[in-house]
Parts: structure tokens; sequence; C-alpha cells
């Protein structure tokens, strides 16, 4: 009994804690849980103990076992290491030299424009490793739809960071996020003109090319891997395939009037 009393004056604590870290008001916190503010302020101030399910969407939210939720005072400072959730990102960035990848599902995906270099954001994102990939910076996206086929709507590219511009490389395929566009995985065309724009071509011909501006761009991930369901790649018939290369050749021919 003490234990669970322990636990709970910790779950409540910490509900504050982290919607504090957050900047959300009691009723913002409430509607994304799907719950009544009322029970945020009663869980936070230890007059009710949140249920179950209460915890463990707080626990998906944040990234956080049950465990830690629950027997660990995220709010405590220790001597020279901070609260317990700055120890814990601190521990995963001096993982990054081994290999950690960060993923961002794509329902993190509308967060990320705005998260993406935030510590606090990607300290609740999901890591993985891989151990084919050289020391570097990575990170994994999930991308949904057809324009991108034949690679199969659902796959996870993992990117290699680029950090400028220049070192892209026309026709390799990489994922951008832009102010306009969010999180998009398309092949990419440096133009000369117009100046400072980017042609982002599908491998899908029916989605036809578009350009956006370079200042636009607020990251650029090299893919380096695709990671997919087995037996989920596209086959193509051969009249599509006919199709898809009168299409392509009709954009190569618009593509080269624009450039000239």
């Amino acid at each position: 009994m003490q234990l669970n009393q322990l636990a709970m004056s910790y779950a409540g604590k910490n509900l504050r804690f982290l919607r504090k870290q957050r900047s959300w008001t009691q009723e913002e916190f409430a509607s994304k849980l799907h719950i009544k503010r009322s029970l945020i302020g009663a869980y936070e101030e230890e007059r009710a103990e949140p249920k179950l399910e209460v915890l463990e969407a707080i626990s998906s939210m944040f990234n956080f076992s049950l465990d830690e939720l629950l027997l660990k005072d995220l709010s405590a400072e220790g001597t020279d290491k901070g609260n317990y959730l700055e120890q814990r990102r601190r521990l995963k960035l001096s993982n990054n030299a081994a290999g950690l990848i960060h993923f961002v599902p794509q329902k993190a995906a509308a967060g990320y424009l705005n998260g993406y270099a935030d510590p606090n954001f990607l300290d609740e994102l999901n890591t993985f490793t891989l151990p084919m990939l050289s020391q570097g910076d990575y990170r994994a996206f999930e991308i949904i739809g057809d324009s991108m086929m034949p690679t199969p709507s659902g796959s996870v590219i993992v990117g290699e960071k680029i950090e400028r511009l220049d070192d892209v490389k026309s026709s390799n395929t990489y994922i951008l996020l832009s102010k306009n566009d969010g999180i998009v995985y398309k092949r990419l065309i440096k133009n000369t003109k117009p100046k400072n724009t980017l042609t982002l071509m599908s491998d899908n011909p029916i989605y036809e090319p578009y350009n956006i501006n370079s200042e636009d761009v607020l990251e650029v991930w090299k893919a380096v891997y695709i990671l997919q369901k087995a037996n989920s790649i596209q086959r193509w018939e051969i009249g599509q395939l006919a199709d898809i290369v009168d299409n392509l050749q009709q954009q190569v021919t618009t593509l080269n009037k624009k450039l000239n």
C-alpha cells in the first residue's frame, strides 16, 4: 500500500512536471488525453489517482515507461546532473556516436516541423540502431502515400544528415523538411535557372515535379536505407511501365525547357 501511495504521488507530481515542460495549460493537456480538465487538477493535486489508461497514454506521449512515470521523480535535481529528464536526454545524446537513430513516425510528422530542433521533442521519439551504419548523424522517417512507388507506403527511410544544400547530388533521394511542405521524400534536382530553387521529383510519374525555394528548406537527410515489410514491393505491369517511360520523357523535356 505504501508503494502504491508513493507511486501515485510521483504520478501526480510527474504529470504536472511534464505538462509544465511543454508549457501546456491543464485544459490543453486534458484535451490531448481526452479527459476533463478537472481530472488533471485532481491528479496533479493528488486528490485522485490517474487511471491506468491515462497513465498509458501519458507514457506513450512522452516515451516513458510506466515504471518511470510511477516510481521516478522526474523533477528531482541531482547534485550535478540535473533532473531525471535531463539525465536521460544526456544519456541518449551521448549514445548518438554509437549510431542511435531517432524514429519519426507518421503520427509525429506534423509536430516534427516545430520540434525538429527541440531536445524535449526529440527525447520523446523512439530510437533504434542499425549495425551496418558508419558513424554519423542519422534519423528515420515513416513515409505514407504512393508518390515514391515502387517504394511502398509505410516504408521507413533512414537518412544521414546533410549540413549544406551544396552537398546535395542531383537525382538522388532525400528526406526534406521545409517550411511549407513539412516532411517529404523525393528525388532532388538542383537548379541554376531559376536560382536558389530545388526541383522535387516523385518516382511515381503520375505526380508532377515542383519547385521549392532553398531558403524554405530546414533539414535535408540523404536516404541511405529503406526499411519495409517483406513482400510489400509494388510490381509494375508492362503497360504501366510503358506509360511511366513516356511520362518521364515528357517530364524531362519540360524540365530541360525550363532550365534552358
